[in-house]
């Protein structure tokens, strides 16, 4: 965890009136009747959490006639949930159109709102985030991440892709006039793709994203957007800073190259033919499907009920990949929707064929896989971050709305 300061970070209890603040000189002991194990499907009974600072301790039974700091009763304790695709600097676009988003509101604003949709990220219960791509708004990720580690804003562990690589012509606003503000970096050819990956990770990139496919021109057909030998060489100039790729890519063809270029994750992805999916589960190459934000564009267009339901090509896509065996990881395009509202992907996942426990899964133990990173995933010594639910999420993966608390770094908020 990224440290600016030497002074001892203070634990900040919201347990009510006349709780007294627990301080970073000791531990903090939280004990919950339900602890969900490492499986990820069960539960171990009547467990005491410690924490100090950032970190989850020790797991441990309760000690006789042990007090403890907070106690939960009869809850469920889960790890602190993980959302792969994010975007922090948009609002949805019932609000404001994504075009006049990047056209006509500043940087500063944008990042000022993003503080507060970070916020409402984390108490939806997601202590970390992949926020793959600024859409216009440059290295304001990074800016919006510093301050949470300055512990100036309020948030999950942020996880960047800055501006994002996408070839000219194929994104907008105005793809076709290069004199418009853009959503992501517009590149040329292999020079200028090496290029911006190298300007990107200087700017402080986690990942990267590239745009495998999009819609060439204003209104022209999706189809792929580079040739293999430039999505290598994203993914090889990446590889030189030890940063992974995101591809978004809808089309098979862009699914195929992104996959065989080496790419980690494949952002939507619905329209992998069946090869294309066995490839992608050779090779470990996760979906994130943004069945969320997808079933959101279809009713800004005014979609309900069947009809709907037919135009939601992605739970076809996610389907067939969760058929192939391929692994599917949280990725919800949160933005293009409401921030907090995070959970409704995997309300997403369940109602169309995962159960509750590999939805719960994708967002936990699978998620924090594809990050390579052990202090999310499971409730553990050495992690960071669980939430405290009212409901069994293996039986009602609804029960993730049904929040208690959630504590990250040491800071417990009680939403009741």
């Amino acid at each position: 965890m990224r440290r600016t300061h030497a002074v001892p970070f203070l634990f900040a209890v919201a347990l009510g009136a006349g709780a007294a603040p627990l301080t970073a000189q000791r531990p903090s002991t939280w004990r919950c009747k339900h602890v969900l194990a490492e499986d990820g499907a069960s539960w171990r009974s009547d467990l005491v959490v410690v924490t100090l600072l950032d970190r989850i301790v020790e797991v441990r039974a309760p000690r006789d006639g042990e007090g403890v700091d907070r106690d939960f009763g009869d809850a469920w304790l889960v790890p602190g949930l993980i959302d792969l695709h994010t975007h922090l600097l948009l609002r949805p676009y019932d609000q404001m159109p994504w075009d006049e988003q990047v056209r006509r509101e500043s940087n500063e604003l944008r990042t000022l709102r993003a503080a507060t949709f970070a916020r409402d990220t984390l108490w939806a219960g997601f202590v970390a985030v992949r926020d793959l791509g600024t859409e216009g708004a440059d290295f304001a990720d990074v800016a919006l991440r510093a301050a949470m580690d300055e512990e100036r804003v309020r948030g999950p562990q942020l996880f960047v892709a800055t501006r994002a690589i996408v070839k000219q012509g194929c994104y907008g606003p105005d793809p076709e006039h290069p004199a418009t503000k853009k959503g992501a970096q517009v590149v040329t050819d292999e020079a200028s793709i090496r290029a911006a990956v190298r300007a990107q990770v200087a700017g402080g990139a986690d990942w990267i994203k590239v745009y495998a496919d999009y819609r060439h021109g204003k209104s022209g057909p999706v189809a792929p957007t580079f040739t293999l030998a430039e999505l290598q060489a994203v993914v090889d100039e990446a590889g030189k800073a030890g940063k992974p790729v995101a591809a978004h890519a809808t089309t098979d063809e862009g699914i195929r190259r992104a996959v065989e270029a080496g790419v980690r994750t494949v952002e939507h992805g619905a329209g992998a033919s069946a090869a294309t999916l066995a490839a992608m589960k050779a090779k470990g190459v996760v979906l994130c499907p943004c069945l969320a934000a997808t079933e959101a564009i279809v009713r800004y267009a005014g979609h309900q009920g069947p009809v709907a339901e037919r135009l939601n090509v992605g739970k076809v896509g996610f389907q067939r990949a969760l058929a192939a065996g391929v692994t599917i990881a949280c990725g919800s395009d949160a933005g293009v929707f409401t921030h907090g509202e995070n959970v409704r992907e995997l309300e997403l996942m369940v109602a169309h064929g995962m159960t509750p426990a590999q939805a719960l899964a994708s967002a936990t133990t699978v998620a924090a896989q594809v990050l390579g990173d052990p202090r999310f995933g499971a409730v553990r010594p050495g992690a960071t971050g669980f939430v405290v639910l009212r409901a069994d999420p293996l039986r009602d993966i609804a029960a993730l709305r049904q929040i208690v608390a959630v504590v990250r770094e040491g800071d417990e908020r009680s939403l009741r």
